[in-house]
């Protein structure tokens, strides 16, 4: 099984999964991700595509058995290839958490991800990827990590969990003579987002599920 190495990144945890046979540098940069050297990439990108699916079930079955859900998966080829993995916690019904008993406070239904979380998937994926061969070609890097303060909203139960946060929504269509909503999220009713726009007159408006062709959180302070 190829080494798998934990690098330290400010705000994200990142797995990196180096290939044998290959020289690996270190460059510092924003999140410490380390370079491969390898030969010209002649994979076509559409090849690949078709391998996402298969990707996406590898990793929902490694996340599924730790208890965790993927977020989604992404593919991206530039000087490096890299695949990306996010994966966060399904939310805990119960109400329990280990950090909530300890101080005292309300446990949290949405558990935080850690490092052993992505440790565990990226060691249980990379041996899958590996043997069903699902990345052809020459080196990638494997990334899995928490979706991070702007996740991306994928299914509807994500506009559930996350009423009352502020989000940035495009459609494919337009709704109300608009394809770009900014607003708090107001929870999903008959397969609709309600979103609370921003301005000075406030006003609500219902976005179809169906419609919407990117949505994610945005970062407030």
């Amino acid at each position: 099984m190829p080494p798998v190495l934990l690098l330290p990144c400010p705000g994200h945890i990142l797995w990196f999964r180096s290939v044998t046979g290959r020289t690996t540098e270190w460059a510092q940069a924003h999140f410490f991700v380390g370079r491969l050297k390898w030969a010209p990439d002649r994979l076509r990108l559409g090849s690949l595509r078709l391998q996402l699916e298969k990707i996406r079930e590898a990793a929902e079955r490694v996340a599924r058995s730790e208890g965790l859900e993927v977020v989604d998966v992404e593919w991206k080829i530039g000087k490096q290839r890299f695949l990306r993995v996010y994966i966060d916690r399904v939310p805990d019904q119960t109400g329990s958490s280990a950090s909530g008993e300890s101080n005292g406070e309300t446990p949290s239904p949405y558990p935080k991800i850690s490092h052993a979380d992505c440790e565990r998937v990226s060691k249980q994926l990379s041996v899958i990827l590996d043997v069903e061969e699902l990345v052809p070609g020459p080196g990638y890097t494997l990334e899995v990590s928490s979706p991070g303060m702007d996740r991306a909203l994928k299914k509807g139960s994500d506009y559930v969990r996350f009423t009352g946060r502020a989000a940035k929504i495009w459609t494919e269509e337009p709704v109300q003579d608009l394809k770009f909503f900014e607003g708090r999220l107001a929870g999903v009713v008959d397969d609709n987002v309600r979103l609370e726009l921003k301005g000075k007159t406030p006003r609500m408006v219902e976005v179809p599920l169906a419609l919407i062709r990117k949505a994610h959180l945005v970062v407030e302070f």
